[in-house]
């Protein structure tokens, strides 16, 4: 009996290629777990080379915050071993206990809560699932302490239960001391400039205070009744001419050393160029004049402002004039020019008909005491003025720059940025310059404080040229205190630097006092830098006159300061009256 037949296979009259399927499909597979087997071993490698090194330290705790894990890094850090401190202290006992209070004080204020020092304040933040990172300073083994920068981590199981906590710190101490180096270096730094802003205040001070009584006894001679006689007249104005040459010469060196030592400032507000340019061609044109030198200066159809120091332009704009008639030719001119410029820039220029500079030499312009050939000229000069021009412009946010050709003249120019007018103000009430007492006016009393004689004895003789004054003096601030206190003078001249109390301390202690609060006090001062002079205002005089006093200018301020200052003699009667009722 044959065998009964079986079933074909279904793949019957094709090609057996199953067995050669099913070798590329085991080696795939074989691939892929050697694959995710070399993984776990360098993840294992990377997880043992990051809790066994010694570069940072690595703190593991149990969900109370006691260690259960203490790195090689920590170890190095701490100068522990890790089986004095597992399951034995938290990180807390490591940590300085200020660090600790001021953590549960910053907890207290940031959270609104109340917190028990010790590692739950540590770990605060990381059981909330919020980012800690903090600086920390740890007190090691040997007592010593060891600024870190401090990471705290929740470690959570997988239904989100703390089971403990993981700390990551890392050496903070070069950076501290970097830190220090750095604080230590900014405040020699600032103690240095100070000290160079006090000297050149002092120095300025020494030096104005002999050339006041030159130059104020030279201009009362001058002007003194006799006349001086035509060989006393040419020899006061020898006297004259140089005590402001060396004053121009003081002012100067002070500018460039202020601005070289950073402690120069700037105001930025609008600033009137046809009122700036006023002032100058007021100052500069009889000088002009006296050379033969034809001066032209813009006329404004509209006004035209620049975001500027007015000081400063001022300063910049005369020291330009006065080099461009300084060495001018004979009977030539000089013409002030202003024109827009882009990027919303204005030019104001100052081109004159000199002999002109060659290439080599304006390339030496702008170097401090080089005069470019100069000085060997009958022309008296420093050769900074135009250093100190240049600083001053940049200090404002603009620019200075020269076009010359030689036998035909120069172009000096000054670009500044253009400014919206400012809101327009009320006009102040008018000057009334030197008003004499007649017909039996009441006489203005002025006190000046001032204990150097020579200063005292000029302003006594410019005051007893005016029947409407009379001046007190005393040469102690304490006593100038009692002076205003019992006479009620009109208005107080201070002196800055004096015995005892300073000219500051008294003009403070007349302030507070309701009796003697209303008097104007301005400061008679030897200190020039605009540093000074800025504190003084600030402090409250209400003007500010430097010595060497110009006569001129000082009467100005001080008839400005009688012009809104009652009138003594009325306040004394109403005192007066006061006390009677």
């Amino acid at each position: 009996m044959n065998p009964p037949k079986t079933a074909a296979p279904t793949n019957a009259g094709l090609p057996d290629v199953a067995p050669a399927a099913k070798e590329p499909a085991a080696k795939e597979n074989n691939d892929s777990g050697a694959r995710v087997k070399d993984a776990l071993l360098r993840t294992g490698v990377l997880q043992n080379a990051i809790l066994t090194s010694a570069t940072f330290a690595i703190i593991a705790t149990d969900e109370n915050g006691i260690i259960q894990i203490l790195n090689p890094g920590a170890e190095r850090m701490l100068g522990y071993e890790a089986k004095e401190v597992v399951n034995i202290m938290r990180p807390s006992d490591l940590s300085d206990p200020a660090d600790i209070r001021a953590r549960v004080d910053a907890l207290t204020l940031e959270f609104g809560v109340s917190l028990a020092p010790g590692f739950e304040a540590l770990a605060f933040k990381a059981a909330r699932g919020l980012e800690d990172i903090s600086e920390r300073t740890w007190i090691c083994k040997d007592g010593s302490r060891l600024p870190t920068i401090l990471s705290i981590t929740a470690l959570r199981n997988d239904q989100g239960a703390i089971i403990g906590y993981l700390l990551t710190g890392t050496d903070n101490a070069a950076r501290k001391r970097a830190e220090e180096l750095l604080h230590l270096a900014v405040t020699t730094a600032e103690a240095a400039s100070r000290a160079k802003s006090d000297f050149l205040s002092s120095m300025s001070h020494e030096l104005r205070t002999p050339l006041n009584a030159i130059l104020g006894f030279a201009q009362l001679v001058e002007s003194g009744v006799p006349l001086p006689t035509p060989a006393q007249k040419r020899s006061l104005d020898q006297i004259t001419k140089a005590g402001w040459y060396l004053l121009e010469l003081i002012n100067e060196i002070l500018d460039l050393a202020i601005i070289e030592s950073g402690r120069l400032t700037v105001s930025a507000e609008p600033v009137s160029l046809s009122e700036v340019l006023s002032e100058c061609q007021a100052m500069v044109e009889p000088q002009g004049r006296q050379r033969g030198l034809v001066m032209t200066f813009p006329l404004f159809e509209t006004p035209l402002f620049v975001r500027a120091d007015r000081t400063r332009v001022k300063q910049i704009l005369i020291n330009l004039l006065h080099n461009a008639i300084k060495y001018n030719q004979p009977s030539g001119a000089v013409a002030v020019e202003v024109a827009p410029r882009p990027g919303n820039m204005v030019r104001i220029g100052v081109r004159d008909t000199g002999h002109g500079l060659a290439p080599e030499q304006l390339a030496q312009l702008f170097q401090p005491f080089n005069r470019i050939g100069k000085e060997a000229g009958g022309e008296e000069g420093t050769g900074i003025g135009l250093v100190v021009t240049k600083r001053l412009a940049e200090l404002m946010g603009g620019t200075i720059g020269v076009e010359s050709v030689v036998g035909a003249g120069s172009l000096f120019w000054i670009e500044l940025r253009a400014a919206i007018a400012p809101p327009k103000r009320k006009t102040d009430l008018p000057i009334s310059p030197g008003s004499t007492a007649l017909g039996g006016a009441a006489v203005r009393t002025v006190l000046y404080v001032e204990d150097n004689p020579a200063n005292l004895e000029l302003v006594e003789q410019i005051i007893a040229r005016r029947a409407d004054l009379r001046l007190l003096s005393v040469a102690d601030g304490s006593l100038g205190v009692e002076y205003a206190r019992n006479y009620l003078p009109d208005v107080v001249l201070m002196d800055i630097n004096l015995a005892g109390i300073s000219g500051v301390e008294a003009m403070k202690i007349l302030r507070l006092d309701p009796k003697t609060a209303h008097i104007p006090v301005i400061a008679v001062s030897a200190n020039a830098t605009p540093r000074d002079i800025a504190r003084s205002l600030e402090a409250g005089f209400v003007a500010y006159i430097t010595k060497p006093i110009q006569i001129p200018r000082f009467m100005e301020v001080l008839d400005a300061a009688l012009s809104t200052a009652p009138m003594a003699s009325s306040l004394a009667a109403h005192d007066h009256e006061k006390e009677r009722a």
